[in-house]
């Protein structure tokens, strides 16, 4: 049975964002300032009016149903408009005693968190940030979960991207093919296409994938290489480089900033893949949410790039 609006009693709808938001409702509940069954109550009777369970478990959480995320959307801006009217609520950087959680591997992470901890350190100095790793297949799902804030990551073809799950270029990847200094190729000025595929190659697999993403674009073409190793932290991919003769396709922007850069040699690739693009990934519900947008705009402000 379907309850009109005017039998609705709006203030179901605060319990319904706060569930969304904080993605459990014992979470929902301390937020609210409620008991965990009254919360429960509250549900029910949410969806008993709105005729769809909405939440369903997951993990330590619940996750929306589809019919909770397309209305999510309408619901969070009309409450987020009433509370801006009545409270004029804005997020204070100065004040605020929060907690964020980014998802992103360590190649994003050592271009990010230094200047982030830094900017943060002057304008936000209550603020505490963790950072967890992250595979391109987990990227909705950790956000889905409420696992993390916000993901810095790629994005390929391998997931399609949720509806639910909002997303803002920050800056495109540029490839090189590293070796170590006095590797045997390192006196060629260009490598040949048969010389690159025949060497040994290590990659990178965050997903601990079979094949890399340079793999896939090869095999498009119709090519392969000499794979010997993949590991699942560009900082070690670096580290083998350095100490083997293995050459390896790796982030031209990480060079700057590594230990191993004295040690490397880099050379433009004879076949350069499509560029990837490392994007702010966030889910919906974080939309209107204050210290999210806060948190979004500063990652945006900091690293996104006009190439």
């Amino acid at each position: 049975m379907f309850v009109s609006f005017r039998a609705l009693d709006l203030n179901l709808l605060k319990v319904f964002e706060a569930l969304m938001t904080e993605g459990s409702v014992t979470r929902a509940a301390s937020a609210l300032t409620m008991t965990q069954p009254a919360v429960s109550n509250a549900l029910a009777r949410l969806r008993e009016a709105l005729g769809d369970p909405l939440f369903v478990r997951s993990g330590t959480g619940i996750r929306p149903t589809q019919r909770a995320v397309v209305l999510w959307e309408p619901i969070g801006e009309a409450l987020e408009s009433v509370r801006g009217a009545l409270d004029e609520q804005v997020f204070d950087p100065a004040r605020a005693q929060t907690e964020f959680s980014l998802s992103m591997s360590d190649y994003v992470s050592s271009l990010v968190m230094p200047n982030l901890l830094g900017h943060l350190g002057r304008v936000a100095p209550k603020a505490r940030v963790h950072t967890v790793p992250n595979t391109i297949l987990e990227i909705a799902d950790q956000l889905e979960d409420n696992r993390v804030d916000c993901v810095l990551s790629v994005y390929v073809n391998e997931a399609q991207q949720p509806a639910a799950i909002r997303s803002r270029s920050l800056w495109t990847v540029d490839y090189a093919c590293f070796m170590r200094r006095g590797h045997p190729l390192a006196a060629q000025k260009r490598l040949s296409t048969r010389t690159f595929l025949s060497a040994g190659h290590v990659d990178v697999s965050l997903a601990g994938k079979t094949l890399p993403s340079y793999d896939l674009f090869l095999a498009s073409r119709g090519l392969s290489r000499n794979l010997v190793a993949t590991v699942n932290h560009y900082s070690a991919a670096y580290e083998v480089v350095r100490q083997s003769d293995l050459i390896a396709v790796l982030p031209s922007d990480l060079r700057s900033q590594s230990r191993h850069a004295p040690f490397l040699h880099a050379m433009p690739l004879p076949l350069k893949a499509p560029s990837r693009i490392v994007s702010l990934f966030w889910h919906q519900r974080n939309d209107t949410v204050p210290a999210q947008r806060w948190l979004r705009e500063t990652l945006v402000g900091m690293f996104a790039r006009s190439d």
